[in-house]
Order: C-alpha cells, then structure tokens, then sequence
C-alpha cells in the first residue's frame, strides 16, 4: 500500500466563476488534480496537473474548462492538494 500526501477539497461553483477558479488554483502550485462534476456528480473532465506545467501547455485546457463552464450552471470542482 502506497500512502499519499495528499488531501482533497471541494468547492461549488457555478458556471461563471469555473474557468476563474480552476485558475487560481493552478496559480497556487501545489495542486495535482482537478476534477470537474456536474450537478449529478457525473465527472467531466480530471485534469492531472504536474510540477512545471505552464503556459502554452494548458491552452487546450483552458479552452475545454471554458466550453464546460458555459455548458453547465453549477459544478464541483475537487481538488487534489499536496500537503506540505
């Protein structure tokens, strides 16, 4: 059994603020996955995020966070945090 240091929190947001959010997050630098669900907790996009992933890398997604944010009125965002 491989222990992970890790932890996980959900934020609730509505489509407006998605794409603004999943940016600040990503900005913060410890974050290793974010997990995108509907109201019905179907998920629709993980997006695994790993040290030095910057720039023009996440342009596509971005644009995929930002067709879900206009697709959806609210959603969980859960998000994957290494514990320091």
């Amino acid at each position: 059994m491989v222990k992970t240091n890790t932890k996980k929190e959900n934020f609730k947001v509505n489509g407006e603020e998605l794409l603004k959010k999943v940016k600040e997050l990503v900005r913060e630098g410890s974050v290793r996955r974010v997990i995108i669900k509907n109201e019905k907790g179907t998920t629709l996009i993980e997006i695994p995020l790993t040290l030095g992933v910057v720039g023009a890398v996440l342009l596509p997604v971005w644009a995929a966070v930002g067709v879900i944010a206009a697709m959806v009125t609210s959603c969980t965002l859960i998000v994957e945090k290494e514990n320091k």
